[in-house]
Parts: structure tokens; sequence; C-alpha cells
């Protein structure tokens, strides 16, 4: 599609919507669908640990989970202010749109945008925050005002609209889906992709604004959207999110009645206090209280794991099962920062089974789930 077809598009979009129906899918100019979002960047409070104990270890909180888990002078505790993207029913942004069946697990993740080969994502995005945000995709194409990030490309004016989107503010952000964006020849019938903040990346995103996206290859998606050869789709974000690096560092410090009498001024990796506010995650939350991984013997089930833009690695692990991921099957997917994968698994042994990351540190802080085979 050309540019002047995707620019036509933004400015029909908003009275073509009204005429289909909030969070339709319209016929794009390339011949695909389109798929309008009403996205909008909310300031919430999240809690990383909601249960009353270690879910992982079924025990009361250990000495050490209380370091993550236990607000007290010197330690803010398991809940933060963050910045989350969140979808709604309508250009209104007063309803919050359901996530859909089977997908409580996204947890701190913005909504899932799901598309095929030859579709284009039509992106209204309201900035409900106290800074300025963007989206920021992969994988997809678009023009310089649906980048979503600032740098000295050479442009100005519309084409500089979308890198910082400013509080109380609304963008329209366009992405076709390009063959380039789908399965590559030795791929399944979908990929996944990420969206995020990019104004301030390593602030927006430790804040928690991002999301994820499933492009299925063309004529191989149900009318959902899902992949016809695929049962049950999950995915999950590894991720540290270091709130010592976060638009609300001061706020959630405040928030926490911190003692700074207790707190070193300007913390360093090596002090406690820094560590204590480094939060070990599976999609936002810690010690299994990540829910709804549930799926059945012999369902072909696909995994869409990847990681966040710290200097981390992760090693995703499946006890139980084994997954193929890259033509290998395996039971660790190991990622790097921003890395993202997708494992196929046909379970086959009926249980509880841990889910977690293989590195030491990052399991004992929490980072680790449950998933139920039936």
């Amino acid at each position: 599609m050309t540019a002047h077809a995707r620019r036509c598009l933004a400015c029909w979009g908003p009275a073509l919507s009204l005429l289909l129906g909030a969070g339709c899918a319209a016929t794009s100019a390339n011949g695909g669908r389109t798929h309008t979002h009403y996205v909008a960047a909310d300031e919430v409070m999240w809690d990383y640990a909601p249960a009353d104990g270690n879910k992982i270890s079924g025990e009361p909180w250990s000495p050490l989970d209380k370091e993550f888990i236990e607000r007290r002078p010197d330690r803010v505790g398991r809940v933060y202010k963050k910045a989350v993207y969140r979808e709604y029913t309508d250009s209104t942004f007063q309803t919050l749109k359901p996530r859909p069946a089977g997908w409580e697990h996204l947890g701190i993740l913005g909504p899932l945008l799901r598309a095929s080969v030859g579709d284009t994502f039509r992106i209204i995005f309201r900035n409900n925050g106290t800074h300025p945000y963007s989206m920021h995709p992969h994988g997809v194409i678009y023009d310089k005002d649906s980048e979503g990030a600032p740098y000295a490309d050479g442009t100005s004016g519309k084409d500089k609209a979308d890198d910082g989107v400013p509080p109380g503010a609304t963008h329209v952000y366009l992405w076709p889906v390009p063959e380039r964006a789908g399965p590559a020849s030795g791929d399944g019938s979908s990929v996944m992709w990420m969206y995020h903040s990019h104004v301030n990346e390593m602030m927006d995103v430790n804040a928690g604004l991002i999301g994820p996206m499933i492009i299925t290859a063309r004529g191989k998606a149900r009318a959902d959207g899902t992949p016809m050869d695929v049962d049950r789709e999950f995915m999950v974000l590894f991720a540290e999110f270091d709130e010592n690096f976060s638009w609300f560092k001061d706020e959630n410090f405040k928030l926490a009645q911190l003692d700074l009498k207790k707190v070193p001024a300007n913390p360093t990796f090596a002090d406690p206090f820094y560590l204590s506010n480094l939060r070990e995650t599976m999609n936002g939350l810690s010690f299994g209280n990540l829910p709804g991984l549930r799926a059945k013997k012999g369902e072909h089930v696909r995994w869409y794991v990847f990681a966040l833009t710290g200097f981390e690695m992760h090693a995703p692990h499946w006890h139980g099962e084994t997954v193929i991921e890259n033509n290998m099957r395996t039971d660790v997917a190991p990622l790097i920062t921003m890395e993202m994968k997708v494992a196929d698994m046909v379970p086959d042994n009926s249980g509880t089974w841990l889910f977690h990351c293989h590195v030491a540190p990052h399991l004992i802080a929490g980072m680790q789930a449950l998933f139920t085979v039936e």
C-alpha cells in the first residue's frame, strides 16, 4: 500500500469505525483487513505478586522472598505505580475492552494485536499518562508518522507527531503487515512481534509499556485470526522490570513512605535496596502468580516467548514437556535482549509443571510460573 493510501485510510478511518463498529476489521486498500484498536497508555498501581504466599513453594513468604514482597521502611514491596497499554471499546476511551477468553495470562502486557499477512493495523492511541509516550512496532511496515520513535531522521511537522504523544493527546498509527512480517519458509503458521513505547525506551518500558502482536501466514488463519493448525496459544514476556529506572521511581518511593535515612541516596547495583527494585517477572507477575496456563494432552500448543530491553538474558524452561523451537527439540529456549521466539508443544504428560527462567538470580527473585496439562 502506498504512503498516500495509508494517509487516506487514516483520514477516513474514524468515519468507517462509526459505520462498521468499534474494534472492527474493515477491508484495507491493499485488499486485506484493517484491524482498528483503541489503545491508551494508562497509569495504574500494579501488584507483582498478589497472592498471600509463594505459589511455587506453597509456603508463606520466606525471608528472601520478603526482600521483594514486604513493604517496610527500606523496601517498596510488591506494589508499584506503572504505565500500561490498555484497550478500549471505542474512541471515547471510556470503557475498557475485556481480554479475549483464554488470554488472562497476558498480565501487564498491552492488548494482543492479531493480523494476517496483507492486513493493516490501525491504532488510535490516547495518552492518558503524565509523560509523553508512543507505540513503536517491530516487524511490520510504517511511514515516518507511524514509527513512534524520536531521533534526528530529517523529518518535521506531521511526520514527528508520532514520536512522543503528549499527555492527553491522541495519535493514529498505521502499520501494514507485509509478507516479510509473517512466517518465513522455515517457520510455522504464525510468528510474534512486539510493540512498545520508544520516547525514552529505558524509562518507558521499565514503566510497563510493552505489548504483543501475532502475525499469521496468508490464508492460514481462522475467522478470529488464530492459526488454523494450533489449538492453544500462550504469550509470555520474561522481563526484569528495573524500577530504579522508571518514570515513577521517586513517586513509588514516596508512596511506599520509605525512611530515607535507611535508603541509599544514590543506590548502585551492589546495594540490596537497588536489587529489591529489580522485578523478575513473567508478564509482570512473580512467584507463581501468572494465571491461565492450562492445556490438554495432545493439543497443538504454541508458545510465544520474548524478553525485555535491559541488559539481561533469560532461559525459559518447561518442566515435564518438550517443545520444538527453531526445528530442534528442546525444553529450554534461551532469550537475549528483545529476542522473540516461537516454540510448539504437543503435551503428553499430565500434571502441573514448573515454567521458569533458569538464570539462577532470576529464579530466586520470582521468575517462575506454573502450567497445567489436563
